[in-house]
């Protein structure tokens, strides 16, 4: 069963070769600007963003360059924005469709998650933007490597805390945590709000975390919480809001993009 595009063309461009050329782009922007956001360190998750690539994708191009290994399995983690989902649910597809080629399931670790976490299988479900986006530049940055996309629903940061934990436990798994932050306010207004969540991030404080917004809430305390006890440091990698992109601002979206590494900047 493919899991295909439901939002190329419309998020993101389903012209391969104009996706390439958007790459190329955000590469040269980071490699050019944003050199001192490249920290060399290996990394074993990511936040990012989750908007159209012309709002959000430098922020997630930019964290996607600090993974800086290659990994066997990408985890995909995203809040589901159409369907009401109790739980949580990752599906054994055979393969992700991407503007650059299709990407094969490991389907070997759903199973498993589903065995052992009580993972739905509910592919209404990941109809969803929030994991979607992620796959082109996954297939652009790890060619080689197999997705697990879960989407969820009315779940505890708990329950995703033990689906993290279960992610972190393989070195060769990179997670991927897919949330934008504060929707709709003045741009003054979101910075103030977006700032509690980047200094949680920064602090590795859940409760700092909250004090902000975020569609992908559950999954960003999760995220932090699991990285704490596994002794990562984490590092912001980008902050912008769609108001930056569009100099509209009095309704914008904030982007953040963070890594989770094993090691310390010096």
């Amino acid at each position: 069963m493919l899991r295909k595009s439901y939002f190329s063309g419309h998020f993101y461009s389903n012209s391969q070769s104009e996706l390439a050329k958007e790459f190329e782009y955000f590469n040269n922007i980071a490699h050019e600007h944003f050199a001192n956001k490249l920290y060399g360190l290996s990394s074993r998750a990511l936040v990012v963003p989750h908007a159209g690539y012309m709002y959000s994708g430098f922020t997630a191009y930019l964290t996607y360059l600090n993974v800086n290994f290659s990994p066997k399995t990408v985890v995909v983690v995203g809040p589901s924005h159409r369907v009401y989902l109790k739980g949580a649910s990752c599906v054994a597809f055979d393969s992700y469709e991407t503007p650059f080629g299709e990407i094969s399931c490991d389907k070997a670790y759903v199973e498993h998650l589903q065995k052992t976490r009580a993972l739905l299988s509910y592919p209404q479900a990941h109809q969803e933007h929030s994991t979607e986006v992620q796959f082109p530049f996954i297939k652009h940055f790890f060619p080689q490597a197999k997705v697990v996309e879960i989407v969820y629903g009315d779940v505890s940061v708990q329950f995703l805390e033990d689906v993290l934990d279960d992610v972190f436990q393989d070195s060769q798994k990179l997670l991927v945590i897919s949330t934008d932050l504060s929707h709709f306010y003045t741009q003054k207004e979101a910075n103030v709000l977006d700032a509690q969540c980047i200094k949680g991030v920064e602090q590795m404080s859940v409760d700092m975390v909250e004090k902000g917004e975020a569609c992908g809430m559950k999954g960003l305390c999760a995220v932090v919480k699991v990285a704490k006890k596994h002794g990562l440091s984490s590092h912001v990698v980008d902050y912008r809001t769609s108001g930056d992109i569009t100099s509209d601002f009095s309704r914008v979206v904030g982007y953040l993009g963070a890594i989770f590494t094993n090691s310390e900047l010096y």
